[in-house]
């Protein structure tokens, strides 16, 4: 969104100037809006419910920010309102595309366990990698002080040992997060046996990229296979934070083949990375804690009120903002944030 501004010139006359604000401090209201709605479903097991309660709140929060916005990562099916090609935002800003994930881990939502996040971010036009849902990658994503150590296509032992000569210290002193899947057993044991230690998250594929980049979460390095949308919003984060990510189509038949030629990609085998998933130079990425995590806390509730944690990032600025913040219920409107019963 640009607005004019005045200011004087030279010879006392006012004179127009663009200013671009940061959307991220807009968009952050609908990724609180989401873990408000969901955070009250954490532990009854409907995944689905939180997934519609949570879609539902986010995109009720968009119609109020000033932008004009395409969802290329949205939501299934087709019909959902948060859908790819569907519209976002007033319709009055600048042009954007938009990937969103109004609950990234509804399973740990459901299930009462940590690290579930809402998480949405923005770029220019036509900037984004579209990516299908039900499309995987192998993965793999590390910090600024690791950046350019890492290749997809190398084996485990050598990408942590480069890993660990730009971080300055032993591959034994790394620790990497993977998510608990049978396909990343294999993954597990060359960890193992270079000597690095493991963390685990059951789901969250959003948060592990982040985690990895973050000072402070005693993350390393993400490593595994995970969906390929949930790799294009992770970019957005780590090219605001100065993170290093890359990822290459994981194709089990010939059907996940077909499929990805079918969406556009030809060289099934190219590596991707962060300037190849997010193209354009002025990202905003906000996310919000739903459950407790090791980079946001998740949503407490109070008698009328409750607080939630939320960061913001944005690559043209350089700026990572952590905003905690009270939300009154009686001075605005959150589906569900108030709900005591199902």
């Amino acid at each position: 969104m640009r607005s004019d501004v005045s200011t004087p010139s030279s010879g006392g006359v006012a004179a127009p100037r663009t200013v671009q604000p940061n959307l991220g401090l807009e968009l952050v209201r609908a990724t609180e809006a989401a873990a408000l709605s969901a955070g009250r479903w954490m532990g009854n097991l409907d995944r689905e419910g939180i997934r519609a309660t949570a879609g539902k709140a986010m995109r009720e929060a968009l119609q109020g920010v000033h932008m004009k916005g395409t969802i290329v990562i949205g939501e299934e099916p087709a019909s959902a309102p948060l859908a790819v090609g569907q519209p976002a935002g007033d319709g009055i800003g600048g042009a954007c595309d938009v990937a969103l994930k109004p609950i990234d881990g509804s399973t740990l939502v459901a299930k009462g366990l940590p690290n579930a996040v809402s998480a949405i971010a923005i770029a220019e036009r036509g900037s984004l990698l579209r990516a299908p849902v039900g499309m995987y990658a192998e993965k793999i994503a590390v910090g600024p002080d690791a950046r350019g150590s890492v290749d997809v296509t190398d084996s485990v032992e050598n990408n942590l040992q480069r890993v660990a000569f730009a971080k300055k210290v032993q591959v034994s002193d790394l620790t990497v997060v993977m998510l608990d899947r049978p396909r990343h057993e294999a993954l597990m044991d060359q960890v193992r046996q270079v000597g690095a230690r493991i963390t685990i998250l059951s789901d969250g594929d959003i948060a592990a990229a982040i985690m990895a980049t973050l000072e402070g979460t005693g993350i390393d390095v993400m490593l595994g296979v995970g969906g390929l949308p949930e790799a294009v919003l992770a970019a957005c984060a780590l090219k605001c934070l100065g993170g290093d990510l890359q990822c290459r189509l994981w194709l089990r038949s010939r059907d996940d083949e077909e499929k990805a030629r079918a969406a556009g990609f030809e060289d099934l085998r190219r590596v991707y990375g962060v300037d190849d998933l997010v193209r354009g130079e002025d990202v905003a990425f906000a996310a919000t804690g739903v459950t407790d995590g090791e980079f946001l806390h998740g949503v407490i509730y109070h008698h009328f009120w409750a607080e939630t944690e939320s960061m913001v990032f944005r690559s043209k600025s350089g700026t990572v903002r952590h905003l905690n913040t009270k939300h009154h219920y009686a001075l605005k409107s959150v589906e569900g944030a108030h709900r005591k019963v199902r």
